[in-house]
């Protein structure tokens, strides 16, 4: 039971309250990035509908109940999942993996269900309130058909590996925002209240602290009064972003970051690789496109930074100059330079570039950009500890998910949301959140 979860002493606590009867109907697993939070609440799922009979023997990895093979394929009905996160760069590290062994079982069954991660947050249950899901249904079908042939042959050809890589980023680009939409909660809600197919149902939220003010209050009713067949598991950073009613709901578990051996294990026992750092493993295998909306995000920070600076001076206010500018620059200025973006203090010119290197973010999709934004603010947050970054953090937050909301939803035109959102995050970096 977990036992492919790598040193993290939060599972321990979970098999314990498995294995006592004290497992909690609503959780929630926080901690860094690829620290496991997403495998175990995988594994909590399968592990909590196992059918075997045997006490010993139930959850094991190998189990061979239906309920367990379903869901090691993740293709189990009772299993419902949300929330955006990065997919591309761990279904080209599993890829690697399997190419490297492509006699191995378990790394061809890695690969397949690096896809399948993705393709759960686009269960039929979803869409029927969710129109940017909806429009992805030949993709998904296309992907579902290609997985099919991926299991039943033993000598995959290099066309059908690349035809799926190319399926799966463009579902990730196109289907998925950076925010959880009040549509999607209120649909799992209804799933949730209809009887399991098995034993029990799962509902998992990844990254939650991206859910809509609506959206959260919508899963608080659901937390409120769970159903007795249902767990609900949400995951995320940090505890502290999670609304407090709905805190108050969930049993936390503590996901750490795992020691440099112990990166080092998981990268060679699960990858095959080489490394002592997950996150920079996995980030080695960023398709070139995700480089290009990287370096276009980082350098959209960095002139965020530079402007709201100089306003900043101009106002000789030099003294009062957040330092979360000078982290934000000193981190990725160089990623921006580097791919050749030049110095610029013109929030029209660099709106105009944006979108053009962009083509009108028809090859960058618009909310993959804003997540990327966001990311990279989230990442010198945490990693500063200071409680003035989280606050800027919070506000930018809340200015890029109105900036998705009116472009995914609204349909308004993309470069005036993006000169809009760039005005009201420069302001906020200048202390004048009133514009």
């Amino acid at each position: 039971m977990f036992e492919n979860i790598i040193e993290q002493g939060a599972v321990f606590q979970l098999r314990d309250d498995i294995n006592s009867g004290r497992n909690a109907p609503s959780m929630l697993f926080f901690g860094p990035p690829a620290s496991g939070k997403g495998s175990a609440s995988l594994e909590l799922a399968r592990v909590l509908s196992c059918e075997e009979l045997e006490p010993k023997q139930r959850g094991e990895w190998k189990c061979s109940c239906p309920s367990c093979k379903q869901h090691r394929f993740l293709q189990n009905e009772d299993l419902l999942a949300l929330g955006n996160r990065s997919f591309a760069s761990e279904i080209a590290a599993c890829r690697c993996a399997y190419l490297k062994n492509a006699d191995n079982a378990n790394t061809k069954l890695l690969f397949y269900r690096s896809i399948r991660k993705l393709m759960l947050r686009f269960s039929p249950v979803l869409m029927e309130e969710d129109q940017k899901l909806a429009k992805c249904a030949s993709v998904l079908q296309s992907l579902d058909e290609k997985l099919n042939e991926y299991l039943d042959i033993s000598d995959v050809p290099e066309k059908l590996y690349d035809s799926l890589i190319k399926d799966a980023l463009s579902l990730e680009n196109d289907g998925l925002s950076s925010n959880i939409p009040i549509g999607q909660i209120r649909s799992a809600s209804y799933w949730c209240r209809l009887a399991p197919k098995g034993k029990r149902k799962i509902f998992i939220i990844e990254n939650a602290e991206n859910m809509r003010d609506e959206a959260r209050n919508s899963l608080l009713k659901l937390l409120e009064e769970p159903p007795p067949s249902v767990s609900v598991v949400l995951t995320s950073l940090r505890r502290e972003a999670i609304m407090p009613t709905i805190l108050s709901r969930l049993r936390p578990y503590r996901f750490l970051k795992r020691s440099e051996e112990s990166e080092k294990e998981v990268i060679r026992r699960v990858f095959f690789g080489s490394g002592s750092n997950l996150n920079e493993y996995l980030d080695s295998f960023t398709t070139q496109s995700a480089d290009k909306t990287e370096a276009l995000a980082a350098w959209f920070i960095v002139s965020l930074a530079r402007i709201a600076s100089v306003y900043l001076k101009k106002k000789k206010a030099r003294d009062s100059l957040p330092s979360i500018i000078n982290a934000l620059g000193e981190r990725y200025a160089p990623i921006a330079e580097k791919a050749g973006f030049e110095r610029c203090l013109k929030s029209a010119s660099i709106i105009k570039i944006i979108i053009a290197q962009s083509k009108n973010f028809e090859e960058i999709s618009f909310s993959r950009f804003l997540k990327l934004c966001l990311d990279m603010t989230g990442a010198v947050t945490c990693a500063s500890g200071d409680p003035a970054f989280i606050a800027y953090n919070d506000i930018f937050k809340k200015y890029v998910n109105e900036a998705v909301t009116a472009v995914d939803v609204l349909n308004i035109n993309s470069s005036l949301i993006l000169e809009k959102l760039f005005y009201n995050l420069k302001n906020s970096l200048a202390g004048n959140t009133h514009g």
